[in-house]
């Protein structure tokens, strides 16, 4: 593996200046660098060789297998402009999480879909890469909804433009959304303009002791109801909820649902734990996968083994060892489902749930017009691409 380069401070690579006006042109140091991931690529393709994209390398264990020279992101990095008033922000891939949070809620506004942090290095690249998006997901969308905008490299090295900083800017292929959980096999994202909103006013978190079954059927009566639930989790038998939404509004909710009340600081670091993996829950033992399964949110318990359910029911965190692929899969399809080798696999089971041969066909043909030369992630997503 070539040598990693210390990293950068993104957010110090060019200094955003005002906010609510555009950024600069460039400095030197972001156009040099954007240079030199276009001339990689080039080289790249023209001799065929494999290129691992990589920001803060925390999520290197998603996905099949790596394979490649390693292709840094991380020097392209910094603010190019924010517009608060507008909301929105656009960034280079690789400006890390954590300063662009801190960017944001230094303005009272947030990336609601709540993308996971797998380690301090997370980058914006990496986060639309992965596609992941936290225990708010269910009730605010997809990162992938949140994304205006993408400026890409693509197989060939060319530097292309897609989409904008409005939410009405799609004609034809949505190319910015197609970037998102593409993990680095179709191209290197160089820039992204990103829909981000206000923080909510007010925050509370309820605990119920139920059982899975009672837990899915309580979320499913609450979300006939207009209760400000953001997020929920269930394990070992506790049910917490998340509220947010206006002061009013969640004091309302709070009387009308019950439940114990939890401390507000203690609330928040439960649920960074749960959007990062860092709870007890996801400690894998000896011989352990953990599988993300995703099926409607009515469906019954799966009782495959140790479980942790988010998304008012949809997502489903399940302890078991890899070579019980064919079990979890063949529930989750029963269930309406599928299910992802999403940590543990060591490459004896397939990650992803096989594609249908005309999905199969479409993803083919995407690599091919994106990455003719094959040189992106080959085998991280499909073993055969």
């Amino acid at each position: 593996m070539p040598a990693q380069p210390t990293e950068p401070s993104p957010l110090a690579a060019e200094p955003p200046g005002a906010p609510g006006t555009a950024a600069a042109d460039a400095p030197p140091a972001c156009e040099a660098a954007l240079q030199a991931l276009i001339d990689r690529v080039k080289l790249a393709a023209s001799r065929g060789r494999p290129q691992r994209i990589r920001g803060g390398g925390g999520k290197d264990f998603y996905g099949q297998r790596l394979h490649g020279e390693l292709l840094d992101v991380r020097p392209y990095a910094g603010v190019v402009s924010y517009e608060p008033s507008e909301l929105v922000v656009t960034v280079r891939a690789g400006t890390r999480l954590r300063e662009l949070e801190a960017l944001l809620a230094d303005h009272g506004q947030c990336m609601p879909f709540e993308p996971p942090q797998f380690s301090v290095g997370s980058t914006v690249g990496g986060m639309v890469a992965a596609g992941l998006s936290g225990p708010a997901r269910a009730s605010v969308g997809a990162v992938r909804d949140y994304v205006l905008g993408v400026q890409i490299v693509n197989g060939r090295g060319e530097l292309l433009t897609f989409g904008g900083q409005v939410m009405k800017n799609v004609a034809g292929y949505d190319v910015s959304r197609l970037m998102a959980g593409s993990m680095g096999t179709l191209a290197v994202i160089a820039e992204v303009s990103l829909k981000v909103l206000p923080v909510a006013p007010a925050e509370a978190t309820l605990m119920f002791e139920l059982s899975e079954t009672s837990a899915r059927q309580q979320l499913n009566r609450w979300g006939g109801q207009p209760l400000p639930i953001n997020a929920s989790c269930w394990a070992d038998g506790q049910l917490a909820v998340r509220l947010r939404g206006a002061r009013a509004a969640v004091a309302a909710a709070c009387k009308s649902m019950g439940g114990q009340p939890l401390d507000n600081e203690r609330g928040q670091r439960q649920w960074t734990a749960l959007r990062d993996q860092a709870l007890p829950f996801f400690r894998l033992a000896q011989g352990e996968a953990l599988w993300r399964v995703s099926v409607p949110d009515t469906a019954t318990p799966l009782n495959l083994g140790p479980t942790l359910v988010e998304w008012h029911g949809a997502q489903r965190w399940v302890k078991l060892a890899p070579q019980d692929a064919a079990h979890v899969r063949a529930a989750a399809a029963r269930a309406g489902g599928h299910a992802t080798l999403f940590r543990g696999g060591d490459g004896l089971a397939a990650v992803f749930t096989p594609l249908s041969a005309p999905l199969a066909r479409i993803h083919a043909a995407l690599k091919r017009e994106f990455d003719p030369a094959g040189i992106f992630g080959p085998g991280r997503m499909v073993p055969e691409f």
